[in-house]
This record gives C-alpha cells, structure tokens and sequence, in this order.
C-alpha cells in the first residue's frame, strides 16, 4: 500500500535576473522550493530573541554571540562560494 501526501504546486515567472539569483543561492540537493522557504519563510517578528543574554555575564554572552556569528558566516561563505 502507499500512500502519497503531496502539496500543490504554483508556477511562477521570473526574470532573468532573478533566476539566476536564486540559482546562486542554491545549495547542492536543495530544491528551489527549499531555497525560497530557507531565504523567506520562517519566523519574521522582529522582537524575536530581544532581551535572550539578559542575566548573562558579558563573557558568556559575547561568546554565545560570536559563536551565532560564526555559524552565519560559514553558512554564508558556503553559498557564496556553491560548496
């Protein structure tokens, strides 16, 4: 027996230009629909995370940081150079 849940699809047009910027975007066995919902779905509230390192000692706080920021850099450096 299988059985199959799919969700509809919707087509779209773009340009060129933005074709290729999202192609750029890209990672490797990622499909575009992936791409969008990595790039523009989620969580948009702007006060999300305001006042997380409060109680925290300025160390910790500073490491937690950078360690977020480094994360971000990687992932950023991995889909600009299509790794």
């Amino acid at each position: 027996m299988c059985l199959c849940m799919c969700m509809g699809t919707k087509n779209i047009s773009l340009t060129e230009e933005a074709y290729e910027t999202l192609k750029a975007r890209k990672r490797p066995n990622e499909s575009f629909t992936d791409v969008v919902l990595r790039e523009f779905g989620g969580e948009k509230d702007v006060w999300k995370g305001f006042g997380k390192l409060e109680g925290m000692g300025l160390r910790e706080a500073f490491e937690e940081q950078r360690a977020e920021f480094d994360r971000d850099f990687d992932e950023k450096q991995d889909e600009l150079l299509g790794q």
